[in-house]
């Protein structure tokens, strides 16, 4: 089952990741890629107050970020995201745990986990993959690798389309 995720209200929730911090969004979409692959599961995440000329759809393999234009939230863009997806919405989990979109979720069927419970999964997976091939460290980025794929981010979203 594909989520919609809240990004910004997710960000607080994860150990290690704060609001206001430089790349805090790629540093979560890090995260997720991650979780991505380990449970081949799908993600759409929505972040909001996107700088001007920074909006827009972006793809890291299997997660799509979603930038919120200032004027809109993540809570409206994934409102709108559930009423077009209709009757399917209901193979859809929602993570957040603002309780409009909460609301909103249950309202087009779609299933609901707070950013505490998606956060104590996503800490559960990423340790049982670290833990189960310890001798396989290729598959883990060092931190300076994590802030090369960062800056290589950086440079791409400010490349005109």
């Amino acid at each position: 089952m594909p989520y919609l995720i809240d990004g910004h209200n997710l960000i607080p929730k994860v150990p290690g990741l704060r609001l206001g911090s430089v790349d805090d969004e790629m540093h979560l979409v890090v995260l997720l890629q991650e979780f991505c692959r380990l449970s081949r599961k799908q993600v759409n995440v929505y972040f909001d107050q996107a700088a001007p000329g920074q909006s827009g759809k972006r793809i890291f393999g299997t997660v799509t970020a979603y930038f919120v234009p200032t004027g809109r939230t993540a809570d409206q863009a994934i409102s709108q995201r559930l009423r077009k997806l209709g009757r399917s919405a209901r193979n859809w989990t929602v993570v957040s745990s603002d309780q409009s979109v909460q609301l909103s979720a249950r309202q087009a069927g779609a299933q609901v986990l707070a950013s505490e419970a998606f956060t104590r999964q996503l800490s559960e997976i990423l340790t049982q993959a670290s833990t189960a091939s310890p001798e396989k460290t290729e598959s883990s980025l060092s931190p300076e690798e994590v802030d090369e794929w960062l800056a290589l981010f950086r440079t791409r979203r400010r490349d005109p389309p």
